[in-house]
């Protein structure tokens, strides 16, 4: 379902600019635009790719771990990582196809 990329495709944009909205440490900037960035490539490959949709998922991992771990200079930060990093691996794990029993044309993803 190209919807549910969409949605992964506008957290990723959100995480990258929410990197230059607001003072970061420079460890959670770079980590902040870079998830971002790639979120968005792979959701983009997602639509094509349906697959690709787990690498969304394993940075929503990373995104929501480091977002714990790095020393973050506003807890706003925190929190917006950890929350964008829910939505995006809860989004992820949705199957783009409902399988229909006994459909040929159902497909595997």
């Amino acid at each position: 379902m190209a919807a549910l990329r969409g949605i992964n495709i506008a957290l990723g944009i959100w995480l990258l600019i929410s990197a230059f909205l607001w003072r970061h440490g420079r460890e959670e900037f770079t980590n902040t635009w870079v998830v971002g960035a790639l979120c968005v490539v792979f959701a983009l490959i997602a639509l094509w790719a349906p697959r690709a949709r787990y690498a969304t998922a394993i940075l929503a991992v990373w995104l929501f771990v480091s977002a714990w771990t790095i020393p973050a200079l506003l807890m706003a930060t925190v929190w917006n990582n950890a929350l964008v990093a829910v939505g995006i691996l809860v989004v992820s794990l949705l199957a783009t196809d409902v399988a229909v029993r006994g459909s040929r044309a159902a497909r595997r993803v």
